[in-house]
């Protein structure tokens, strides 16, 4: 009934017209029973498995990340290393010449000596 038709009705209508509309908005009001998704462990298996795969890609990044990081400290450490080799190389190459000088010098005074001597 709509309420045009209730203008001109008695009153057992419009009490029986007032019920029908109670139940109608009770009925809309009710939980309707929920449809299960036939596929619902399906899609969560290969959500699962998606979200592995992206954890696994990401720790497979993270690692060759961390591998290049150390490859290069370890390259920066080598390259350290070979300089102080090489400072050291040059600074007790320069001690032995600076010896042998002071040998070669030891040497002609020794013999400028033995002249002096020799010569008297």
């Amino acid at each position: 009934m709509s309420k045009r038709d209730l203008k001109g009705s008695g009153l057992t209508d419009r009490l029986s017209a007032a019920a029908e509309a109670k139940a109608a908005l009770l009925a809309k009001m009710k939980p309707k029973p929920t449809v299960t998704d036939p596929l619902f462990a399906e899609r969560a298996a290969m959500r699962e498995a998606e979200l592995k795969a992206v954890r696994e890609a990401r720790a497979v990044e993270k690692a060759a990340a961390v591998q290049a990081t150390v490859d290069a400290h370890a390259e920066v450490q080598a390259g350290v290393i070979a300089a102080e080799e090489a400072a050291l190389a040059e600074k007790r190459g320069a001690r032995k010449e600076r010896k042998q000088l002071t040998k070669a010098e030891a040497q002609q005074k020794r013999d400028a000596r033995y002249a002096a001597r020799k010569a008297r």
